[in-house]
């Protein structure tokens, strides 16, 4: 099967917002804010690994823009966490730059296929 770099790196991106939470659980004692971004952040790679075995172009569109809005909503917490000082200005641009890349990806594979239609 080819590589799905989309997939990977939501994959990737999920994963640390999945450290993320522990952290703030363990060490912050907040359980609010990293419940919403462990949803929308885990959300982003479960649409995409969705889209790709969709029954029809229109199926595919429809969950790679849940993943594109999920994507939207995890950069939210991610600053508003930073807002809140839960975490670091320095984290916080990491994780923006992990989303950011993936939003451009999504918007890019959307173009695409909008186009080919």
């Amino acid at each position: 099967m080819k590589e799905n770099k989309l997939l990977n790196q939501s994959l990737e991106f999920a994963s640390k917002i999945i450290k993320l939470q522990q952290y703030l659980i363990k060490e912050k004692k907040e359980s609010i804010i990293s419940k919403q971004i462990i949803r929308s952040a885990t959300s982003i790679g479960a649409n995409i690994n969705e889209a790709n075995y969709g029954s029809s172009k229109q199926d595919f569109i429809a969950k790679m823009h849940i993943a594109l809005k999920e994507c939207a909503e995890t950069e939210y917490w991610i600053r508003l966490l930073e807002k809140s000082e839960y975490i670091t200005k320095e984290y916080s641009i990491e994780l923006l730059d992990n989303c950011l890349s993936i939003k451009k990806m999504l918007v890019a594979s959307l173009n695409t296929i909008k186009a080919n239609m």
